[in-house]
């Protein structure tokens, strides 16, 4: 494993994967502490994991953005881990770390949406290949296209449109989310109500206004109502 003279990042990258939570997993106690001492290099939020058993309770307990696992662990393999995790997520993003010797095992994970591998040894190359397609990968999701050159931001609770950033209030945010799960939908009246005014009354005047604020921010046409059953993207 090597960490020497290699890729120059610019300080946006050390900046985007400091806000993001990493799970690492090793049982090499060796591989482990240089690792460790690695990944905080980017990460301030990370926890470490000894085997895969230790590593599956952390996740439920930690809900980490990334996690990186070598492959042979006790208890539970890396590859087992991660299928426990696809299970029932597939947003949390993952990277194996492999020996050539156990290439032919990732056969087996196609379809658990990996960032990618990592082949042993461990270059700083290698590392900065990996962090980058996680940033991409990640990033990509976050934000939402709802009409040509118009995207919501779902960490920043804002809409790009062109050259311009407009924030969102509380409510705006959570009636854009609304639509995007509901993409293929109508969502009624109802359904806003109880999402947005969870805990007291919502006069249509009070929606209809913050929505008509909402449009000054959105290119024409991004919201549609149909009038007297509820809005959709």
């Amino acid at each position: 494993m090597s960490y020497g003279k290699g890729v120059a990042m610019d300080e946006d990258f050390y900046h985007k994967l400091s806000e993001y939570r990493l799970l690492y997993v090793e049982d090499d106690s060796g591989v482990q502490k240089y690792m460790h001492e690695l990944l905080a290099l980017f990460f301030n939020d990370m926890v470490v994991a000894n085997d895969g058993k230790e590593a599956y309770k952390l996740y439920k307990e930690y809900h980490p953005d990334l996690i990186i696992t070598d492959i042979k662990m006790p208890y539970m393999s890396g590859i087992e881990l991660i299928k426990k995790i696809r299970e029932h997520d597939h947003d949390t993003k993952a990277i194996i770390i492999t020996a050539y010797s156990e290439v032919e095992l990732l056969l087996d994970v196609m379809d658990l949406s990996l960032v990618c591998y990592i082949v042993k040894p461990i270059t700083e190359t290698k590392l900065l290949e990996a962090l980058e397609k996680f940033l991409h990968v990640r990033e990509k999701k976050l934000y939402k296209e709802l009409a040509h050159e118009c995207y919501y931001d779902s960490v920043q609770k804002a809409i790009l449109y062109r050259d311009r950033i407009c924030e969102l209030s509380k409510r705006e945010s959570k009636f854009i989310e609304l639509l995007i799960v509901h993409h293929d939908s109508l969502v009624s009246y109802e359904a806003i109500e109880e999402k947005l005014w969870p805990d007291e009354y919502m006069s249509l005047n009070a929606m209809r206004l913050m929505i008509k604020n909402l449009r000054k921010k959105l290119p024409d046409g991004v919201i549609k109502n149909a009038q007297g059953l509820g809005y959709k993207l």
